[in-house]
């Protein structure tokens, strides 16, 4: 064997594993969506809410490996707005430098995780199998739309729009998808005054909160490094490197921001904001966590860790309630991610990353508010007030996850 064709498959197979374990790393990320909405919910509804989002990883898995990938990424023409339509995920391509299913696999962990953004934030009063039917065309269709116009090679990509790993493409068009839900559902009885009262409504677990930031903040490092896709010669491994330092950087900035900012304004130190600043300088980097210097990278999280703050605030102000603050750290921040892309990024402008952005909210947001629509329209999307008030554990899984007692006869 020729030492070129040896090389060749040793680039090959670590390629292919670089995007595996990155994969299981965006994979571990479920739980710590899981984990983090468990904490911040209130006891009554945390059975529900495991329920959703183990259920949701998997329709997600089955719904792309069917179609969504087919749509987003097989037999597409290049800058194209309508994806060609088939099933199952093609064939190897010659000469590529990673495996096709490692491709899927790093794929679908993806959509996944804009799934998960839209569970928390309609947790505590929406009906899990409307959820769940929801969950299955987001993952199917609207998603991979959205994603064959930027990383598919569709019209976004060709005008110059950049994401590297997400920030819009994963996260704006989670919480554009959990927007549009919100404002349809309302909010939790009790959240609101008549007279424009605001009343907090205390997560039940905050070590299970804080686990789960801790396994996203973990999970990011495959999120974002395995974004780059190889890491087999000298100048993507040192890539890979820097993409680590800039996420890990971005989101200890977004973190101490929050802290600081919360001390300034309250006189406290709010664990679950301080948890939200670093999962919005996480969120914020990932449009592009190469191009900033590691200061510049601080700079990009320290901003997004206030801006995540006010912007809890601002939207319990105007009565959008999010009990996980989802649509203000993977929204906003997502969107502050993109539009800060050019003043480290030469190659991309302001004009084409306000197109992608205003694209990718307008599509998920109007296509998940058509679906929202129909399902309150036919089987609804609420539970009633009577289950709401007994929590939701009860009524859709008839398992409480913190019993106070158990009878033994």
């Amino acid at each position: 064997m020729e030492l070129s064709t040896t090389v060749s498959e040793l680039r090959y197979a670590l390629d292919t594993f670089f995007f595996l374990m990155s994969g299981a790393l965006v994979m571990w990320m479920a739980a710590g969506f899981a984990m983090l909405e468990a904490g911040l919910v209130r006891s009554k509804n945390t059975t529900e809410i495991l329920t959703k989002n183990i259920c949701l990883y998997a329709i997600a898995c089955t719904t792309y490996l069917v179609v969504g990938y087919n749509i987003m990424y097989v037999d597409n023409g290049s800058g194209g707005f309508l994806p060609s339509i088939g099933t199952l995920i093609g064939t190897q391509a010659e000469g590529a430098d990673h495996s096709l299913e490692s491709d899927f696999f790093f794929q679908v962990v993806f959509v996944a995780t804009a799934m998960s953004v839209v569970s928390g934030a309609v947790a505590e009063r929406m009906k899990l199998w409307s959820f769940l039917i929801f969950s299955a065309i987001l993952t199917a269709f609207i998603y991979p739309m959205e994603g064959y116009w930027t990383w598919g090679g569709g019209f976004l990509s060709e005008a110059g729009f950049s994401d590297f790993a997400g920030s819009g493409i994963v996260h704006m068009a989670g919480a554009s998808a959990a927007l549009a839900g919100v404002l349809l559902l309302g909010a939790r009885k009790g959240k609101y005054g008549k007279k424009g009262q605001i009343y907090p409504i205390p997560g039940s677990n905050m070590p299970l909160a804080t686990l789960g930031t801790f396994i996203l903040w973990f999970g990011w490092f495959g999120f974002n490094g395995g974004s780059q896709l190889m890491v087999s010669d000298f100048e993507n491994a040192t890539t890979v490197g820097q993409i680590f330092l800039n996420t890990n950087a971005a989101a200890a900035a977004g973190a101490i921001t929050a802290l600081f900012v919360c001390k300034s304004t309250w006189g406290k130190a709010d664990l679950t904001m301080v948890l939200n600043g670093a999962l919005a300088g996480l969120v914020a980097i990932t449009a592009d966590p190469l191009s900033p210097s590691p200061l510049a990278a601080v700079s990009v999280g320290a901003v997004a860790g206030a801006l995540v703050v006010f912007s809890i605030v601002g939207f319990d102000k105007i009565k959008i309630d999010d009990p996980v603050g989802a649509i203000s750290v993977h929204g906003v921040c997502g969107f502050f991610g993109l539009m800060v892309v050019p003043l480290s990024n030469s190659d991309a402008t302001f004009g084409a990353q306000l197109l992608g952005a205003v694209v990718i909210f307008a599509w998920v947001f109007g296509a998940s508010l058509a679906v929202w629509a129909v399902l309150k329209a036919t089987i609804g999307i609420r539970v009633t007030e009577e289950e709401e008030l007994e929590g939701m554990d009860v009524h859709d899984c008839g398992i409480d996850a913190y019993p106070e007692f158990v009878s033994v006869k």
